[in-house]
């Protein structure tokens, strides 16, 4: 199945790069280009894409606001976030407003366009790596972050609780598996739990809520 993508980036190069990759890409199709938020938000809407690459730093509408409109209305279009990690600190807004992942544009290009599919396979996407760089980015800022909304942890078991922690600290289901001495297919059945019990879009947004819920510490 091709996957359909309208790309999101006031930056006519790096449009131009992604075009001459995906080109050549069969399962891949960019179906439409915006260079704003709100060129992004009708294209999603006129052309139902099933992948949206999405810049942040954009003129007129963001791509954070674009990203929650997105997500949030009737469209089934998954939007994976495009951005410079060191110099934007808006990454973690970003998945708040329910994008299912974020690249960074020093990947390579190979590299994004595996990231595409994996969330248009309705996963969330998020390096180990980079996964402890927002949580220490986030976490150690001197200003308070504000609240979290209440969310039902009460229903999760001790060892889901367990599992999220680790999905949170960025470990692969394989590492979770070896960290509690179970197996792969069984730590795969605990966030399918977990997703479910917490209304969480994917894993990416696990990692979210086990920061939230205070079970992931930055890294010192």
């Amino acid at each position: 199945m091709t996957v359909r993508v309208v790309l999101a980036d006031d930056q006519p190069l790096v449009r131009a790069g992604l075009n001459m990759v995906i080109a050549d890409t069969p399962d891949l199709r960019i179906v439409g280009e915006a260079g704003n938020g709100a060129e992004a938000v009708r294209l999603v809407r006129e052309l139902q894409p099933d992948v949206v690459v999405m810049d942040i730093r954009m003129p007129g509408m963001d791509g954070i606001e674009a990203t929650r409109i997105i997500t949030t209305g009737p469209e089934t279009a998954r939007v994976v976030v495009l951005t410079t990690f060191d110099d934007d600190d808006h990454v973690y807004g970003a998945l708040r407003a329910g994008a299912s992942g974020f690249l960074v544009k020093d990947m390579a290009l190979v590299e994004i366009l595996a990231a595409i599919r994996v969330v248009a396979n309705g996963d969330g996407l998020i390096a180990p790596s980079v996964t402890r760089r927002l949580i220490e980015e986030f976490a150690g800022r001197p200003e308070p972050v504000p609240a979290p909304p209440h969310r039902p942890v009460d229903g999760i078991t001790e060892r889901e609780r367990e599992v999220l922690t680790l999905v949170g600290g960025g470990l692969t289901n394989t590492e979770i598996a070896g960290r509690l001495m179970i197996s792969v297919a069984t730590v795969k059945a605990y966030v399918t739990r977990l997703l479910a019990k917490l209304d969480a879009r994917d894993r990416v947004h696990l990692v979210i809520i086990a920061y939230e819920m205070g079970l992931v510490a930055p890294p010192r």
